[in-house]
């Protein structure tokens, strides 16, 4: 929730013409990531969770896309789209390390 948080203080800075656009898809992109890992926690059936699990993964993808755009078209500096990547990647791992200890404990 720590990153959905940041990509909306950062997507404040985005130019206003983009508010319906990449703006918009980047901030759902990133709320879909803790939302579906929420929901699937939620769920009482291992195999259930996981498949929550991999779309949060594909969410967390989606917004790495759009986060290197957003760098390519300007909007963001290069650091600190390589911060936001570098979170990514750790939210990531442990989105994974997740499904894989479902996968062996079912």
């Amino acid at each position: 929730m720590g990153l959905v948080t940041e990509i909306y203080r950062i997507t404040k800075l985005f130019p206003k013409e983009e508010l319906y656009g990449l703006t918009s898809q980047v901030r759902r992109s990133a709320v879909s990531v803790p939302s579906n890992i929420a929901e699937g926690a939620g769920r009482r059936h291992g195999k259930k969770f996981s498949k929550f699990l991999f779309i949060a993964r594909g969410s967390l993808s989606e917004l790495e896309t759009q986060i290197i755009i957003a760098k390519n078209l300007g909007y963001l500096q290069y650091d600190l789209c390589d911060d936001l990547i570098e979170k990514m990647n750790i939210i990531r791992k442990q989105i994974v390390g997740l499904i894989k200890y479902l996968e062996n404990r079912t």
